[in-house]
């Protein structure tokens, strides 16, 4: 039997303690949610295979109706606190996942929230298979591909000039110098390209910041002239390119034509940015048995919820679907085929992964961030007290962290499994496992 896409679970497969505080947005929340999850606080409690429900007796004469979609899952509470899920919601959570919620039929305002998401979802789907049969008009597509083509052109110039003049003026040079290339940009429709030179404005502010603006200038001209010859590359490098510039492939077409992967994915971590409006939500897994790393990425505009349905230290046997390019990495959670289980993931050596990203960098030379997974490795300052992992061949890697005591803590001198964002400045720490206390979100 399988699961759609977008299940998270049922009834009958409550989650534990840890999967539920870990989709608490921070540990204020997960500490708050402890006081509210006590059966005296609530009433009118219930459950079914998709949502739980409840009442919490708020300060005063306040009560708090709080309802969770399991599904997606999705949480709605008329607390005012702004945190998405609040600690109502991860209370209820908590005494769900205690079995001391039972099943029962919905009240008429959890059913009214539960039954719009899901026509609300209808309509999103719907939108989106219009605006992708539009995306493929042979008109559109052609009109969009002369824009990016100028576009490009013009950005190709303005790399060109900014060499030529010199770095120097580029430390004291206003924010607009950088703005101003990456509005063009967006009016050319090659929205990814804009945002990777906004980007530059903060490198000037950096130390040692002319060899690495210099570095992300070449970056770019090459991804320019990668565009222009897109006519000479490889299928999967051209892909990567498109991607790269702005181009994006359909959900329905990368579920339909996208390379399957069945595996045991290990969900190794999870890291969430906020850029202007937009907040992004990167999800690692790696696969058990075929050692491959899958990202899977979720959007939220303010206000609106990510999707938290892969929580980090649980392993589920599914079918992913990975988009296309030269090194296959993001992908969407295909079909499931049962609950999601607590794991340990089988992780690498360092130099393990040195070779693993190495080969994916000669892939897509212009990849920002790698996962990192490590197994059996130890905590180790450098002279100059810089913190980096160590296995035990003697290979490290440095830790790019401004607190390190968690993670010191919980490894006590120990060895430790190990997960996190590989980026040209080091590893920045996202999970840890050890023996004795399990997954610990870092």
């Amino acid at each position: 039997m399988s699961y759609p896409a977008d299940s998270f679970g049922t009834v009958s497969e409550r989650w534990d303690r840890g999967q539920v505080l870990g989709l608490a947005p921070d540990e204020a929340a997960a500490k708050a949610a402890g006081g509210v999850a006590r059966p005296a606080k609530w009433a009118g409690t219930g459950c079914d295979d998709e949502a739980v429900w409840g009442e919490c007796q708020g300060s005063g004469k306040s009560v708090y109706r709080t309802c969770v979609d399991l599904a997606t899952p999705a949480f709605r509470c008329t607390c005012p606190s702004r945190k998405t899920p609040c600690k109502h919601a991860l209370g209820l959570l908590l005494l769900w996942s205690e079995e001391t919620v039972e099943t029962g039929p919905r009240p008429g305002w959890a059913a009214e929230w539960v039954e719009d998401r899901r026509d609300r979802a209808d309509r999103a789907r719907e939108r989106r298979s219009a605006s992708a049969a539009k995306a493929r008009d042979p008109k559109t597509v052609e009109r969009r591909e002369r824009r990016v083509d100028d576009g490009l052109a013009e950005l190709d110039q303005w790399l060109r000039d900014q060499v030529a003049h010199g770095l120097a003026q580029a430390e004291k040079a206003p924010y607009r110098l950088w703005d101003d290339a990456a509005r063009r940009l967006v009016d050319a429709q090659a929205p990814a390209v804009a945002g990777q030179v906004r980007g530059l404005a903060a490198v000037p502010r950096q130390p040692g910041w002319p060899d690495r603006l210099l570095e992300e200038y070449a970056m770019l001209r090459l991804l320019v002239r990668a565009y222009q010859r897109r006519g000479e590359l490889p299928q999967g490098l051209r892909d990567t390119v498109r991607a790269r510039v702005g181009f994006t492939v359909p959900q329905d077409d990368v579920l339909g034509e996208g390379e399957r992967v069945r595996d045991r994915w290990s969900v190794t971590g999870s890291r969430d940015t906020a850029l202007e409006q937009l907040t992004t939500r990167r999800v690692w897994l790696r696969g058990r048995r075929t050692g491959r790393p899958a990202l899977v990425l979720s959007f939220a505009a303010p206000g609106a919820v990510l999707d938290a349905s892969l929580v980090v230290g649980t392993e589920i046997d599914a079918e992913l679907a990975f988009y296309p390019g030269s090194q296959p990495l993001r992908a969407l959670v295909a079909e499931r085929y049962g609950p999601a289980e607590t794991g340990t993931p089988e992780g690498t050596t360092v130099q393990g992964f040195l070779d693993e990203h190495a080969t994916a960098l000669a892939r897509d030379p212009w990849l920002e961030r790698w996962p990192a997974t490590l197994a059996g490795v130890r905590l180790a300052r450098t002279e100059g007290g810089e913190l980096h992992v160590v296995d035990d061949a003697g290979d490290s890697l440095p830790l790019r962290m401004t607190d390190p005591w968690h993670l010191l803590a919980i490894s006590g001198g120990g060895p430790v499994t190990f997960a996190g964002e590989w980026t040209p400045h080091g590893v920045r720490p996202l999970a840890a496992w050890q023996e004795d206390e399990g997954v610990v979100i870092l």
